[in-house]
């Protein structure tokens, strides 16, 4: 694993990448849905889809869906209130899962003793829970969550933020995201690009033509080297 040390600060999304909390935020947005009496009968992958083609989107799609919802309430700043507190609802009944291969990398970025900053459009309020049911999370030294910054992936200011604070002078940076928003955001800022998933985005073939790599998990990934 001798490419390990080509790169100086390893940069790494959050939610769905590293720990298996999307499926939490889908549930939380079927939860807030019937409590208002509506069924979100969305796929994960449909949910991902959407979720993740641009900030605004599941607002869009939601009220799409269900245009009495919007009648009743058209203020979604409310609604997402509610889908927030279903989400920390769920994420107290549980511990959240690592995604597969994530405790495996993070050790081996351990011993090299290599940077490593978590990105994030969570709050640290949303984070701080999962990390304290995930000890292999401790070993990254760096958070940068939505506090830190003013406008959202894709935008690539977070990793900018996040460049500017922990990479040095002339050094590396490769970074790791499992969605579209988060790889234009990457690609934005400069980093080496990596996407994880094993969703089929439509937007993927255009992001490998400019220069991202794609791997359905981190176990692949490593195998690949």
């Amino acid at each position: 694993m001798q490419w390990i040390h080509d790169y100086d600060l390893y940069l790494f999304d959050f939610d769905g990448l590293l720990v298996n909390t999307e499926a939490l935020h889908h549930k939380a947005y079927q939860t807030m849905c019937r409590n208002r009496g509506f069924e979100l009968t969305w796929s994960f992958s449909e949910y991902a889809t959407i979720a993740h083609s641009d900030p605004t989107n599941i607002r869009r799609q939601i009220y799409k869906a269900f245009p009495k919802l919007k009648e009743v309430d058209p203020h979604w700043d409310l609604l997402y209130k509610e889908k927030t507190e279903a989400y920390l609802s769920i994420l107290g009944r549980g511990e959240v899962e690592l995604m597969p291969g994530v405790k495996h990398f993070l050790r081996e970025l351990e011993m090299r003793h290599k940077k490593m900053c978590v990105v994030t459009n969570s709050r640290f309020d949303m984070v701080e829970p999962i990390i304290d049911h995930n000890p292999a999370l401790e070993v990254i030294q760096y958070w940068v969550t939505r506090e830190d910054y003013g406008v959202p992936k894709p935008d690539p200011e977070c990793y900018r933020v996040a460049m500017e604070r922990y990479l040095s002078p002339g050094g590396r940076a490769i970074g790791f995201e499992d969605s579209p928003r988060g790889l234009n955001a990457l690609l934005g800022a400069g980093a080496e690009p990596v996407m994880i998933t094993t969703i089929d985005y439509m937007e993927i073939p255009e992001l490998l033509g400019r220069g991202a790599k794609r791997f359905g998990s981190f176990d692949e990934f490593l195998k690949a080297f």
